[in-house]
């Protein structure tokens, strides 16, 4: 796309070195007096206000939220081993106070050291077999995972499948028969702008932090190329906060939290999470295949803007315009052209990109389909046989 997006959109698993790794203080702030302005009582009789009262009645449902739904919750610690190339003269005092320990330009490469890396992200318990779902992100390319539970039990996970265009990831831990606690899923079609929602997970490794907000939008489409409409939410979403759960007002999974779009790293209140329904259906085949296979046509494609209305001569800003063909895919071997448009696939109309890759995720791997283009301003139909995608 041409347009200059001024957020930075940021994967919310936090990672660190093993080397110099540090805590910002923490500040309190607090009185030391202990008088009680408000004169009220110890026992909590004084009487409330019908506006108080439901506000402590939310506060218990918050409570009852977090009490349901934490022992579901688990952090997930990362570990692998990397290869980093240190300075020759990297060690020496002089050198280091000078140059720090990054090198200098125009130095030779010195000897390759092994350092740990690590990082931390959230997941939910799926079922009592000991199935975890958590992002792809989370446990890319890691060679150890540990599953960390509210009561600070810890197991090591296997990993059963992982997908990264649905950023979704399906771990499994041998925990004892009837000791996990399997958190509820909602229906994620059902949920509406205005509806609470509530985060649980490890933000900036504070394990069991809980943050509540409200959905912000649904459907949010075009933020990445998987095709997925987001659920939108002003809930405190941070680093380490991936792979954990939104949860609704009844302590059910609405989403798997992503990440965040900010300018600052940190949140400002725009968090994306992947809708549980499509969550649910990427880790029931991971289960099944331990890889998840998608129809392919092998084309990029992008919105459709002013510029190109004017110069296509496009009736409208509707459909998906195509500005790459992979050689040899199914676009190819159908003869699409870079600039065609998209307007229609399979019968159904095409206003916007996400809408053709979520047509042709749920198609059939070798059933063909009618599409209709826009080139050289004219209306062509043709066909077009989506393939498996490629590893």
């Amino acid at each position: 796309m041409n347009k200059q997006n001024p957020f930075k959109f940021i994967a919310v698993a936090a990672t660190s070195l093993l080397i110099g790794t540090f805590l910002s203080p923490i500040i309190t702030c607090g009185d030391s007096h202990s008088e009680n302005p408000l004169q009220l009582k110890a026992d909590g009789s004084d009487k409330l206000s019908p506006a108080q009262t439901q506000a402590v009645a939310l506060e218990d449902a918050f409570q009852e939220v977090f009490d349901k739904a934490s022992p579901s919750v688990v952090s997930i610690a990362t570990e692998r081993t990397v290869n980093v190339q240190q300075h020759p003269f990297a060690g020496d005092p002089f050198f280091d106070h000078f140059f720090g320990r990054q090198g200098r330009p125009g130095q030779g490469a010195g000897k390759v050291m092994q350092q740990k890396q690590t990082g931390l992200g959230s997941g939910i318990v799926l079922n009592d077999d000991g199935y975890i779902m958590t992002n792809h992100h989370v446990i890319k390319d890691m060679d150890k995972l540990t599953v960390k539970f509210k009561t600070h039990k810890a197991y090591e996970a296997k990993l059963i499948g992982s997908d990264e265009t649905m950023d979704i990831a399906l771990l499994k831990i041998d925990a004892p028969k009837g000791t996990l606690t399997p958190i509820p899923l909602a229906d994620s079609n059902k949920v509406k702008v205005g509806n609470w929602a509530i985060a649980i997970g490890a933000p900036l490794g504070f394990e069991q932090s809980f943050t509540v907000g409200v959905v912000s939008a649904v459907q949010r489409g075009g933020i990445d190329s998987s095709g997925l409409s987001y659920i939108q939410t002003d809930a405190a979403i941070n680093q380490g906060n991936s792979g954990g759960p939104l949860l609704n007002i009844r302590g059910e999974v609405i989403g798997i939290n992503r990440m965040i779009a900010s300018q600052s790293g940190g949140s400002v209140g725009i968090g994306f999470t992947i809708p549980i329904n499509e969550a649910r259906k990427v880790a029931e085949e991971l289960k099944v295949n331990g890889k998840v296979v998608r129809p392919w046509l092998g084309v990029g494609l992008d919105i459709i803007t002013e510029e190109d209305i004017a110069q296509l001569k496009l009736p409208s800003e509707k459909g998906a315009i195509v500005r790459q063909i992979i050689k040899g895919s199914p676009a190819d071997k159908a003869g699409l052209k870079l600039g065609d448009v998209i307007i229609e696939i399979g019968g159904k109309e095409i206003s916007a990109p996400e809408e053709l890759i979520n047509f042709v995720r749920g198609s059939k791997i070798g059933k063909r389909l009618e599409i209709k283009i826009i080139r050289n301003k004219n209306e062509i139909l043709t066909q077009v046989t989506p393939e498996q995608k490629p590893n």
